[in-house]
């Protein structure tokens, strides 16, 4: 399979990438590197030889739709986005104009390389905004009703993708994901709670959790997630998929989890809650079992435990000559 990868530097995409070049696919990387990095792709570069290619570009950009229908390649899978909550509030027109733009660059590249199928990474977290108590965990049928233009940008992507499925026959596939964490999220952004508790454990410093800690999030492994994108290359058609493991973790519960992974006794720093938040989320997964034959199978404890390791081999001071 020849494969392109947009946001293919950033830590869900270059796990992606290194998961298609171990099973001897072609890819091709996208990504402007403003909040990717090359050194995500170090082991991609040096195992990838001539079946790896890297094109520094912004989606937003026309150049897109050619690169697109002059690679041809036969599935795209979709990750560059803006994914920062808070920039999409205090900047809705460039959330927009990364995130629909992008994505309309990608699919008229698409269509004009007749790609088999566009694989979209859509927004879990944000699409169906805050649910009642009951619904949860979230089935794909619940009305879709985002609380921010990030999520509202999502949704609006997946309106985009149905019509070009209609109208011009470009199969898709849209995976809702969860929250998802690993081994390269950056610990400096808004989604990363994963990776921020870790690097202040690893630090032994102090770990802040806002509010009294009961809110609620589906933590779903990179491991796994990546695993749904390589089965709906080939499954799920015109199908948006929950990507979660649908089970409730509380913020406690998850410093818990790491603090003792990590052997730490320190209690979290409570601080205010921040406004807007989403109290509880969690996604039903029973749809992609059925249509992708997908399901997550990392416990949190040895996800958590991954991040951790790889914080103190990244933050461990390099052997002396």
């Amino acid at each position: 399979m020849r494969a392109m990868v947009t946001g293919g530097a950033g830590f869900i995409g270059s796990t992606l990438v290194d998961r298609l070049l171990a099973e001897g696919h072609d890819v091709d990387v996208v990504d402007d590197l403003s909040t990717g990095s090359l050194v995500n792709l170090a082991e991609a570069r040096a195992t990838g030889g001539r079946r790896l290619t890297i094109h520094q570009l912004d989606v937003r950009l026309p150049d897109m739709v050619d690169l697109v229908a002059h690679r041809h390649p036969e599935v795209v899978f979709h990750l560059a986005a803006q994914i920062d909550v808070r920039v999409s509030v205090d900047r809705p027109a460039f959330d927009a104009d990364v995130n629909v733009i992008g994505s309309l660059r990608v699919l008229e590249g698409a269509r004009a390389a007749g790609c088999e199928r566009v694989v979209f990474a859509a927004s879990g977290g944000t699409l169906y905004g805050e649910a009642a108590d009951d619904a949860l965990p979230l089935r794909e049928s619940h009305p879709h009703r985002p609380l921010s233009p990030y999520g509202v940008s999502k949704k609006a992507v997946l309106d985009y993708l149905v019509a070009y499925r209609e109208l011009h026959g470009v199969e898709f596939t849209a995976l809702a994901l969860a929250n998802v964490y690993g081994p390269r999220q950056d610990p400096h952004g808004e989604a990363g709670v994963v990776a921020i508790f870790a690097e202040r454990l690893v630090a032994g410093k102090p770990v802040t959790v806002y509010g009294d800690g009961t809110q609620t999030r589906d933590y779903v492994y990179v491991d796994d997630v990546v695993d749904a994108f390589v089965r709906a290359a080939t499954r799920g058609e015109g199908l948006v998929c929950n990507i979660g493991t649908g089970r409730e973790v509380s913020v406690n519960e998850l410093y818990a989890t790491m603090a003792e992974v990590a052997g730490s006794d320190h209690a979290p720093v409570h601080a205010p809650p921040r406004p807007g938040e989403l109290r509880r989320n969690a996604l039903d997964p029973t749809r992609a079992r059925i249509h992708l034959g997908w399901r997550s199978w990392t416990t949190l404890a040895d996800g958590t435990r991954a991040v951790l390791e790889h914080v103190r081999a990244s933050t461990s001071p390099a052997p002396a000559d």
